[in-house]
């Protein structure tokens, strides 16, 4: 059945109970194997304890409260708690350093952090007013608890999402009830999206996508999220889950991609447990067209899609059935976009933040876009990352790097340099999982520079020995490279490959 979206909800709150209310006896929340799992109506009590808690401890509207979790029930219960109190729950990734978790604390205001015990260390001693271990138990000891019935309106605060950039400090991006119901309102119809879909929480919470798609259309359209605290996993709840949707970042498919070309093609989608899927997406950064078109092949009705923070979640998705390899699709239901004069994409509609808008209402996102004839949107690159060559050659390194990894599978990582340079150059980090050697990266630059053109083919490369770990100072927790702080840390590499050709 097609999910009544929240019905007329104007907040996430109503959305919540709204949902409870309609199927309440449906699985809400589970872990992989099934060892926890909690009910719609279940879900609602949950919280309302640890409301009940909370409100004790002094948590009232407005207030912020930081989660420093893995992907667990407890991060849904508690964020749906804090909301119903009219607090500003918003989440910490659990690969920043302890400064940069307190820089983030101090900016936030919050002085209530829920984390878990193995966690607490990165709290770094730091004084707070409540600190809550979910291993103590969240729910505040006493009779059965009903969810506040605080006066939450559309223009509240809903979460704050602290951006993972790839330039410099983290943004802040303050989202409001009515923004995150504009997103869901026109993502769960473009996504199909049905009661009792299930899906798969392993992407950051911190992260828009995970919020958005697994926490926030969760409560919307009443589906089933399974929630897997190690990544390195996923195969294991492929298989357990059978997911009818499911997203991942580009690395997280050529995995995939890996694992299905090494299966028989009747049998590969159902050993890997995506032979219910019936839309899938890559989102949060590039992918490459030829695994696009692969998984497609293979079965895997795969979208490309493209968000950011600022838009609470997806703007653009290729529409299933009508899939452009290469592009981010369509604009959803909604959201108006529009290509400024030097090409930067340009959006507008009720699910944009405030903060950075024009006059007109227009966000500026920072990305170059091209539209075809049909409006298909293809990313070309990030506005203030253009390459421009000691010959005045202006050049987009993303669809170089993207080049680069589609013909050296292998590849985790690329960047490339030439910024007042006579040509370019390439620093590779290669993805441990997949197997190769020297002669079949050098066979894949060539065959790389062979579909670029002549100011854009790589002149010399440099395999760096060293692991990007993902939330790094190089690498952001969704596995984009931060390019000026790799070029920085990499200058003397980057030097040598010019000395040395």
């Amino acid at each position: 059945m097609t999910a009544t979206p929240g019905g007329e909800a104007t907040t996430l709150c109503a959305a919540f109970q709204a949902t409870v209310a309609r199927i309440p006896d449906a699985v809400a929340l589970r872990t992989v194997g099934g060892d926890t799992t909690i009910t719609w109506s279940g879900y609602a009590a949950r919280a309302a304890q640890i409301a009940v808690r909370l409100r004790a401890l002094g948590v009232g509207r407005g207030d912020t409260i930081a989660l420093l979790l893995t992907n667990r029930p407890e991060f849904h219960l508690v964020d749906t708690a804090a909301q119903h109190l009219g607090a500003v729950p918003f989440s910490l990734y659990h690969s920043s350093s302890p400064e940069q978790i307190g820089h983030l604390l101090d900016v936030s205001g919050a002085r209530t952090v829920v984390t878990e015990r193995r966690l607490a260390p990165l709290l770094h001693g730091r004084r707070l007013e409540n600190l809550i271990m979910v291993e103590d138990g969240l729910a505040q000891d006493g009779p059965d608890a009903e969810l506040p019935r605080v006066d939450i309106q559309p223009g509240d605060l809903l979460t704050l999402v602290y951006t993972s950039g790839t330039t410099g400090a983290p943004k802040r991006v303050e989202i409001t009830h009515a923004n995150m119901v504009a997103m869901c309102r026109s993502s769960a119809p473009a996504l199909g999206m049905r009661s009792g879909d299930r899906l798969i929480s392993f992407l950051p919470s911190a992260h828009i996508a995970d919020r958005w798609a697994n926490h926030y259309l969760h409560t919307w359209a009443g589906t089933e999220v399974t929630t897997l605290a190690d990544p390195r996993e996923i195969v294991t709840a492929l298989r357990d889950v059978r997911p009818t949707l499911f997203g991942g970042v580009p690395q997280v498919w050529r995995r995939i991609a890996a694992g299905l070309a090494t299966l028989p093609p009747d049998t590969r989608l159902a050993a890997l447990g995506l032979d219910q899927v019936r839309v899938a997406i890559t989102s949060a950064a590039p992918a490459p067209a030829a695994m696009v078109e692969f998984l497609s092949s293979a079965g895997v009705p795969i979208s490309e899609g493209w968000g950011m923070s600022e838009v609470s979640g997806l703007a653009t998705l290729n529409p299933p059935g009508a899939v452009r390899p290469g592009t981010v699709g369509l604009p959803l239901p909604g959201v108006e976009t529009r290509l400024a004069d030097d090409g930067e994409l340009l959006v507008r509609g009720p699910m944009v933040t405030g903060g950075h808008l024009d006059a007109d209402g227009w966000l500026p996102t920072g990305d170059i876009a091209t539209s075809d004839d049909d409006g298909y949107l293809t990313i070309v690159d990030r506005k203030k990352e253009l390459i421009i060559t000691a010959g005045g050659e202006n050049i987009a390194p993303a669809p170089v790097e993207m080049a680069i990894r589609t013909h050296c599978p292998a590849v985790a990582h690329v960047i490339v340099a030439g910024d007042a340079r006579p040509y370019l150059v390439a620093l590779l980090v290669l993805d441990p999982e997949v197997p190769t050697d020297q002669d079949a990266v050098r066979a894949g630059i060539d065959a790389a520079n062979r579909t670029l053109s002549r100011p854009e083919q790589i002149r010399a490369f440099e395999v760096v020995d060293d692991v990007w770990q993902p939330g790094g100072d190089l690498v952001t927790p969704t596995m984009k490279v931060r390019r000026r702080p790799a070029l920085r840390a990499y200058e003397k590499h980057i030097d040598a490959l010019y000395t040395g050709h």
